[in-house]
């Protein structure tokens, strides 16, 4: 009992620990990128400026090499609206008369099969109908909206001189974490002299904004609800 009473402590002071440890996670996958290192200074020749090691005086400022900063406003919004309506109705009747062969009509008779009914003197006509009725209707509405604004980095210049850049804004807020990932082709044309891009003339954009912490689980879903739900439960 004493040891199972210590394992239960040490269980629970591993979970509050691991409560109390809410910093935020980097993912690698939206990492920033350093720049590339300048080469060895080359050896004095004996002018004034060094070929590769010039500053110059008046420069755009937008990202155009790796390792630049890009600034990227989220405007997204989107909604969507989907009604669908589907119904058919079919109806089948099939009649088979008795047949004559050689000008009589053939007749069964079965006693001892059906006790309870008329056994004797059946024909061969049957008479077979059926009906199908069948409407179905949904209904779908979505609407999304994500604003603000996130710093990215170019992670590597394209032959065709468009970036591609990505980026990730970690907040930890009141013991929960917040991220916000994006990544995507930027046209360099498309950068203001802000040095700002939005992010509906983001090419091939990932745009993720998830949440972790307790607010986070409280909204989620448990495994058996899941379950209840999900196209495998039978009923």
């Amino acid at each position: 009992m004493n040891r199972l009473i210590t394992i239960v402590i040490i269980a629970l002071g591993a979970a509050v620990l691991a409560g109390c440890n809410s910093a935020p996670k980097r993912d690698p996958a939206y990492a920033p990128v350093r720049p590339p290192m300048p080469p060895p200074a080359p050896q004095a020749n004996g002018a004034i400026y060094q070929a590769g090691f010039e500053k110059a005086w008046f420069e755009d400022l937008r990202a155009r090499r790796v390792g630049d900063l890009l600034t990227i406003r989220l405007v997204e919004k989107t909604d969507a609206r989907k009604d669908a309506t589907t119904s058919t109705k079919k109806d089948n009747t099939t009649t088979i008369t008795n047949p004559t062969l050689f000008g009589t009509t053939p007749q069964l008779n079965l006693p001892g099969m059906l006790p309870l009914a008329k056994t004797k003197n059946l024909g061969l006509s049957a008479s077979l109908s059926s009906a199908n009725d069948f409407s179905g209707e949904g209904e779908s509405e979505q609407s999304n909206e994500l604003t603000g604004s996130i710093s990215v980095t170019v992670v590597e210049v394209l032959p065709n001189g468009y970036l591609m850049v990505r980026g990730e804004k970690r907040i930890g807020i009141n013991q929960g974490n917040e991220y916000i990932k994006i990544s995507g082709i930027v046209r360099p044309a498309d950068i203001d002299s802000t040095n700002t891009l939005l992010s509906t003339k983001l090419a091939d954009p990932t745009i993720v904004y998830v949440g972790d912490g307790p607010v986070a689980d409280a909204n989620a879903l448990g495994w058996l609800a899941r379950f209840f739900i999900s196209a495998i439960f039978p009923f």
